[in-house]
């Protein structure tokens, strides 16, 4: 997908070409919040693979299926009827026509999903769906933001921007708490703690997402907050590609903050 080109049109960046953003990182990072903003800002479509996963889990739960069954869940992989949808403004996802984005975020769903995600036929199955949605969003929307685990090695590879954001434990518990339990403190911290540390401990087993591969850029959101790290990445994308400087205003302190923490590693 190299060579995207962009011209400016009345203030606007507007593509000639297709752009692929492909985003990994470790719970509470900020991929998804800001891989969805960067989506949206860029007029691309947005790909939460983890939600499919999810999707997947609740479909297992639903049907009966016992999640350490892992033939038994690798069959469900490929019968799920699922569909997603990819405007960043409204995402949804549906399995057999039925809308499930808040039951797959509930905290049964969350405390499970680590054992389908770690299923090696559950990741074959689904990475190949990604890739089939990530060409879908190209011929439709130009292009697509897709964030996940293993988007940057596995299901998109040759994207035009690969970027790994990551952040410290502490950080990335207290953004999760806050969005689960509506604040930091001490108790919110502790119930947060199974979901960040477990899981990306389990699902470090079956995909590399603490460390960037060769060729990826990782962003380090530890101390930026969530307008920095969207502009952040928007830098990442204009001077990756033959772009022009992302049109998003911050003042000139958080812009050259969003910037230091930036490390190629290729």
């Amino acid at each position: 997908m190299r060579g995207w080109a962009a011209t400016r049109v009345s203030g606007v960046t507007a593509r000639t070409t297709a752009l692929v953003i492909a985003i990994d990182g470790p719970s509470g990072s900020g991929k998804s919040s800001v891989s969805r903003a960067v989506a949206k800002h860029l007029d691309l479509a947005y790909l939460d693979t983890g939600a499919m996963y999810r999707a997947l889990t609740w479909w297992c739960v639903q049907e009966g299926v016992d999640l350490e069954d892992q033939p038994a869940v690798a069959r469900a992989a490929k019968e799920l009827p699922l569909r997603m949808g990819t405007d960043p403004s409204s995402p949804w996802v549906k399995v057999d026509d039925v809308g499930i984005d808040d039951a797959i975020r509930t905290t049964e769903i969350s405390a499970s999903v680590s054992k389908v995600a770690t299923n090696l036929g559950v990741r074959e199955e689904l990475c190949s769906r990604q890739r089939v949605l990530i060409a879908e969003s190209v011929a439709t929307s130009g292009g697509v933001v897709a964030e996940g685990r293993d988007i940057t090695t596995v299901v998109a590879p040759g994207a035009d921007v690969r970027i790994l954001m990551a952040a410290h434990q502490e950080a990335r518990l207290a953004r999760r708490a806050k969005e689960l339990h509506g604040g930091a403190d001490h108790a919110a911290m502790s119930a947060t703690h199974d979901q960040i540390v477990r899981r990306d401990r389990d699902d470090s087993t079956v995909s590399e997402f603490m460390e960037a591969a060769p060729g990826v850029t990782t962003l380090d959101t530890t101390f930026m907050s969530f307008q920095q790290s969207v502009e952040a990445v928007l830098v990442l994308v204009a001077t990756q590609t033959a772009g022009t400087e992302p049109d998003i205003a911050l003042p000139e302190g958080d812009r050259a903050k969003a910037g230091q923490k930036v490390r190629d590693n290729g």
